[in-house]
């Protein structure tokens, strides 16, 4: 299941790569909500390209899976960004004031038409 979360970039992290050739590549982006939160994203191997266009300060919409495992009795889980757009492109919905109608519904003379 895929997820989604707009807010503004806090933080991008030099990539990171391991003894056994893998990397990732994480950054922070700040939530938008009533009580904002920093949240920890990771980019896996060649996603880490994605954030090769983002700055700290631009406000994007990041869309992830939700990766969770157990390790030596201990859970853990991490946010897999897969996707990353400037906010305001792509399927974002207009701002309710451009979707008002303004439409004149009355006849010409004033009367309904019933």
């Amino acid at each position: 299941m895929a997820y989604q979360l707009t807010g503004t970039v806090k933080a991008v992290f030099d990539t990171r790569t391991f003894a056994s050739g893998f990397s990732k590549r994480e950054f922070v982006v700040t939530s938008e909500d009533k009580f904002p939160q920093d949240v920890a994203f990771e980019c896996l191997k060649e996603k880490a390209s994605l954030l090769d266009n983002v700055a700290e300060g631009q406000r994007v919409t990041v869309h992830f899976d939700i990766n969770g495992r157990e390790y030596n009795g201990r859970y853990f889980v991490n946010l897999a960004a897969w996707r990353i757009d400037a906010a305001g492109a792509g399927g974002e919905a207009p701002p309710a004031e451009a979707l008002e109608d303004t439409t004149d519904y009355a006849e010409p003379d004033g009367e309904p038409p019933f």
